[in-house]
């Protein structure tokens, strides 16, 4: 679960650097990463609107040879409501429990009203959020793993008079699946049937759910000013 931790964080705290670490294509494995990311960058372009904000965030550096990110904040107005993180990390030689040669990193938070953090199938409906929208959106996708945790943010001292906040946070990992991974190698060829920026469309969705955005077909429990 190291790598699903590591997708953790605001955008804000991680605003710094550029989205992907620079690569010099002189080998198989560094031209795939770069049409991998290549992809990666198109499918937030197409996804950016005025309530879905975008921004490069340095990638963690001990997961995998190669990783790029990105993050995203939803708004309702002039209110933030929703944070995200999504890392996509390439191995060539793979690793244990990925089941293929990529895997994605992806962490959402969203502040929730007191009862909502405490109803009982919090974490179910949270987790429903990601693979439904997986679902929905990709062509496939094996070994996902995750965890769903409510967050409670109390004041003492000089803050002991601030609202309590609660909040919602999903930290979750998943490998993409397609050609590349079935034969065995990942080549630039493969990559178009892995379809990235679908997964991103579809931690996209996660995030508009978090924020009480419901996307179709997708189980909603209420938020902040939604009755």
């Amino acid at each position: 679960m190291a790598e699903v931790a590591a997708a953790g964080g605001t955008p804000a705290a991680a605003a710094q650097g550029a989205a992907a670490q620079a690569v010099v294509a002189d080998s198989p494995a560094e031209a795939t990463f770069a049409a991998a990311v290549a992809a990666f960058m198109a499918g937030r372009e197409a996804l950016r609107r005025r309530d879905l904000v975008f921004e490069d965030v340095p990638p963690p550096k001990r997961l995998a040879p190669y990783a790029t990110a990105m993050a995203a904040t939803v708004r309702r107005g002039e209110t933030d409501v929703a944070w995200g993180r999504l890392v996509l990390l390439y191995d060539p030689g793979g690793q244990q429990g990925w089941d293929g040669f990529f895997r994605l990193v992806a962490y959402v938070r969203a502040d929730v009203e007191p009862e909502m953090a405490a109803d009982p199938l919090l974490g179910e409906v949270g987790w429903s959020w990601l693979s439904e929208a997986l679902d929905d959106r990709v062509p496939g996708y094996a070994v996902p793993s995750g965890t769903v945790t409510r967050v409670i943010t109390e004041g003492f001292g000089a803050k002991q008079d601030e609202v309590p906040l609660t909040g919602f946070e999903l930290r979750a990992s998943w490998s993409p699946t397609g050609p590349a991974h079935e034969r065995g190698s990942a080549g630039t060829s493969d990559l178009d049937a892995l379809d990235l920026p679908a997964h991103i469309a579809a931690w996209c969705d996660c995030l508009a759910a978090a924020a009480g955005l419901e996307p179709p077909g997708t189980r909603a429990l209420r938020q902040p000013g939604h009755g």
